[in-house]
């Protein structure tokens, strides 16, 4: 499948208006839910209709793989940890389970590069094991590049045509912190030490290990910031190259997204650079503790819903706000209107009321110019209009 995508048509704007003209006549203040109002007018537009449909298939796709940096000592965890994480999503006991199962959405969880081997199930777009470790060698070929997102463009593909309408990129990898890192810096001309974060847990030493692993890999990757295939290639690695084509594919099919942490928000700026104009069809669902995040929320445009501190992936941020988009859907479908629900709004209350509401406005107004007025009376006095009346007489010697 070729790298290259259609251009992305943006949300309907002609149907956001009439969502915003919606939320005017329901019983509530304009404004007055905020960013709820804002999330169900998105929400809107993406769907083509007003009120907003309920979702009857969230789904979230977590993305695998391992990462030849870590050897370099950059992560608190072995890189088995992958594999062993693989199959606790698939007996459902990682945090993005449960936490799927609060918000009604289902897991998939895709081996892109695991270093180990995994069900078939899971590994059947697989492109290598692990990658090449990116402070000295690029982490995949250009060939394989291009199978990791031919891979993610068909999984989102696979996910619309099957019913999915609001999709949750998650990750998993053990030292994929450091290539979303380096992707975001170069993207962003960012400085290493602006980008490097925790991650799993790491030390003092581990962290200064990762700032200059970043760093080398940094100086490979601003070389390629001009092809995003390339840039991948050399810096990244296939669960995230597969991410970035979901995310593209999404778009261009339409279906709103909700990004997780900073592995994610490093595909989905990548992803902006293979199909300019997809981050419309995105929402930030929190903010990472990890520092690269919010350069790269920053350069996309996107504010988060959730700022909790959560820095674990897997999709776990992501899922943790979708309740919200349930609610700014309900909201926009179900509230009652001021004329169903007979209550007054404001443009219908009684014109004495209106009237009087104006002539206050009208003395404030006044009130204020005459106020004006004097200050400018003030302002031009001088001691040549002073009387004797206003002198004050100077004080003198007994």
């Amino acid at each position: 499948m070729s790298t290259e995508f259609p251009s992305v048509e943006p949300p309907d704007e002609t149907v956001l208006r009439e969502a915003e003209a919606r939320h005017a006549v329901l019983t509530k203040p304009v404004g007055s839910l905020g960013r709820l109002e804002e999330l169900g007018n998105w929400i809107a537009a993406c769907q083509g209709v007003v009120p907003p449909k309920p979702f009857v298939r969230p789904r979230v796709v977590v993305f695998a793989g391992d990462h030849g940096i870590t050897a370099q000592g950059v992560s608190a965890f072995p890189s088995e940890v992958t594999g062993q994480m693989v199959t606790n999503f698939l007996t459902g006991g990682a945090a993005v389970n449960v936490l799927a199962q609060v918000a009604g959405a289902t897991v998939r969880v895709v081996d892109m590069a695991v270093d180990a081997d995994t069900p078939a199930a899971v590994s059947q777009h697989k492109v290598r094991r692990s990658s090449g470790s990116i402070d000295r060698e690029d982490a995949l070929t250009r060939e394989q590049c291009e199978l990791a997102i031919a891979a993610g463009r068909g999984l989102a593909d696979e996910e619309v045509d099957a019913g999915a309408d609001v999709l949750v990129a998650g990750d998993m990898g053990i030292g994929n912190t450091t290539p979303a890192a380096v992707l975001i810096a170069s993207l962003t001309g960012s400085e290493p030490v602006s980008v490097v974060g925790r991650g799993t847990g790491i030390d003092d030493q581990a962290w200064m290990r990762k700032t200059a692993a970043i760093r080398d890999a940094l100086r490979r990757a601003r070389l390629q910031i001009s092809d995003p295939v390339s840039l991948l290639a050399t810096a990244g690695g296939a669960d995230i190259a597969a991410m970035a084509g979901f995310l593209a594919q999404a778009a261009v099919r339409k279906t709103p997204v909700v990004l997780d942490g900073v592995v994610v928000g490093a595909a989905a700026v990548v992803a902006e650079e293979l199909a300019p104009g997809a981050r419309a069809w995105w929402v930030a669902g929190h903010e990472s503790a990890e520092p690269a995040h919010a350069i790269a929320l920053g350069h996309l445009n996107l504010k988060p819903l959730l700022e909790f501190g959560m820095r674990l992936g897997e999709g776990s941020g992501a899922v943790a706000a979708l309740p919200l988009l349930v609610s700014a859907v309900k909201v926009l479908a179900e509230m009652a209107t001021f004329e169903s629900a007979g209550v007054t709004n404001r443009e219908d209350a009684p014109q004495t009321e209106k009237n009087a509401d104006q002539t206050n406005a009208d003395q404030t107004n006044a009130g204020l110019k005459n106020a004006g007025e004097q200050n400018v009376v003030r302002e031009d006095a001088t001691d040549e209009d002073a009387t004797p009346e206003n002198t004050v007489p100077e004080n003198t010697a007994g």
